[in-house]
């Protein structure tokens, strides 16, 4: 009996050994098999932010600053070693420092930061072809621009590589740039600089990322959405780290995702890249939006250098020019899309400058997107309302080309929503609706309280910019000049002498700009 219980124990203990190292290898099965799949993939984070024009915080140092933007960068790095800083365009300018230094104080931040790649951008031309190629040759990273080119050397415009490719473990990716064609009557390049289309561009560029042995094509762009859109449409791309709007977007256009973060830095996107290393393939994508907040510390570095600049900065423009005892709006949305207080403020002050009947202001000459006040204005924050160096001028135009200057001012406004082209006006009212086709959508016009006459003579006060065709003015090229941009002073000059003069303003919006179908 005694042996017969042993032996049973002994057949119990010898199954019992037999589950639990079934188990034991069962566990290491699905461990390894879950422990292979992860280590056959290679994570790369690409950095993203666009349209960066300041490099200390904004919105009263709540948001931004190239100092945190560098500490955000360092310890992302530190956690993802292959990680990539992406500008998705427009940093030169416009801003009160590049007035100043003309965007060498961007290169020098965005070297000691330590972006990776910029795709250029419309505002990088605002300063001449010339300036450009300067700030180019100081940025120790990459621009791109593969649809941007130099007419005289047949290549493209500054050397810049048509595309890079970059291998990790083993795993190889390819980036490409391209910058939005409106680039020519936007900014100020030379007609010597041709912008070439981005799609066709995409399609030819992606198909040699292709054939280098890249299993990865990312584009950096600085295109509206749309455009975007189109792109991811038309060619093999797997990813869009874009630009040039200022809001922050998400979109996924077929299988392709596109990124924006806004402007100023006020977000710094993360894209994890998921790539299998054996195929090459991407197999997921991981992101995050991540606020770079007060809470964020300063690079010390960083934070010395952006210090330099201010203090340069500050003798001269941080003296008080009057106060406002309202809020004024500079943002963009509001500026492109419907009547502001600023941006009525500003058109009456170019008409009265003038002594003309009416002024037009493209609402996207309007920067810094945000508001003022109530409070002090400073000579920094009216240069920051208008940076561009842009003259006034007066000319003399028909009733007929002043209403399909309107109707153009409107043209894109259901369809992009902020178009810069939108019109902020003085001396004038007007009724537009959206639901009608563009270049229909003016239901009436009043001058100076009288219905708009086609046939009579009105001048009419604006920038050199508007009146060379910028944001699609063309219809005003023709005009007779009375006061030509030589003889006009700057839009910033009008502005501050208006609130100097003044001391202090309260500018209220008053129904001069109506629209019918209801939208904002």
């Amino acid at each position: 009996m005694k042996n017969r219980f042993a032996n049973l124990v002994r057949v119990r203990l010898r199954r019992m050994t037999y589950l639990y190292a079934a188990t034991l290898v069962l566990f290491f099965l699905v461990s390894t098999s879950a422990q292979t799949a992860a280590d056959r993939n290679i994570r790369i984070t690409l950095l993203q932010v666009n349209d960066v024009y300041q490099i200390s915080p904004i919105d009263r140092e709540t948001r931004g600053g190239l100092a945190r933007l560098a500490t955000l960068r360092r310890k992302i790095a530190t956690e993802s070693p292959h990680t990539l800083f992406l500008l998705g365009g427009d940093t030169l300018a416009p801003s009160v420092a590049s007035n100043i230094f003309k965007g060498r104080q961007m290169i020098a931040l965005w070297n000691a930061v330590g972006l990776d790649y910029a795709v250029l951008g419309n505002h990088e031309f605002d300063f001449g072809d010339d300036v450009l190629r300067e700030r180019m040759k100081e940025s120790r990273f990459i621009w791109l621009g593969a649809n941007v080119f130099d007419r005289r050397a047949r290549k493209t415009f500054g050397d810049t590589p048509l595309f890079v490719v970059r291998e990790f473990e083993g795993v190889k990716i390819g980036l490409f740039g391209v910058l939005t064609p409106e680039t020519q009557r936007a900014s100020k390049p030379s007609a010597n600089v041709e912008f070439r289309d981005p799609c066709e561009t995409a399609k030819r560029i992606a198909g040699e990322i292709r054939a280098r042995g890249a299993q990865i094509v990312i584009a950096l762009t600085h295109l509206t959405m749309r455009q975007d859109k189109a792109l991811a449409a038309c060619a093999p791309i797997d990813v869009i780290i874009g630009g040039h709007e200022h809001t922050l977007l998400q979109s996924l256009a077929g299988r392709t995702p596109i990124f924006k973060m806004g402007s100023d830095a006020r977000n710094v996107g993360r894209i994890d890249l998921n790539i299998d290393r054996a195929t090459g393939k991407l197999t997921s994508i991981d992101w995050e939006i991540i606020p770079v907040t007060n809470e964020v510390s300063d690079d010390p570095q960083v934070a010395a250098l952006v210090a330099e600049y201010e203090k340069r900065l500050s003798a001269e423009l941080d003296k008080t020019v009057g106060s406002t005892l309202v809020q004024l709006d500079a943002r963009q949305r509001p500026s492109r899309s419907g009547e502001t207080n600023l941006g009525s403020f500003v058109a009456d002050a170019f008409r009265q400058v003038m002594k003309a009947d009416a002024a037009i202001i493209n609402g996207g000459s309007i920067r810094s997107n945000a508001t003022f006040g109530p409070g002090t204005l400073t000579k920094r924050d009216l240069l920051s309302i208008l940076p561009f160096e842009n003259h006034v001028v007066k000319v003399e135009v028909t009733g007929a080309i002043l209403r399909e200057a309107l109707e153009h001012g409107v043209s894109r406004i259901v369809e992009e929503r902020e178009a810069g082209q939108f019109p902020q006006i003085s001396g004038m009212r007007f009724v537009f609706d959206g639901r009608l086709p563009p270049g229909k959508r003016v239901v009436s016009v009043t001058v100076n309280e009288q219905p708009l006459d086609e046939r009579k003579t009105y001048t009419l006060a604006t920038s050199a910019y508007v009146l060379g065709g910028g944001d699609g003015y063309a219809m005003l090229r023709a005009a007779r000049p009375l006061v030509n941009p030589e003889e006009g002073p700057t839009e910033a000059d009008v502005l501050i002498n208006a609130v100097a003069q003044a001391g202090e303003i309260k500018p209220q919006t008053d129904g001069r700009i109506r629209r019918l179908d209801g939208e904002k």
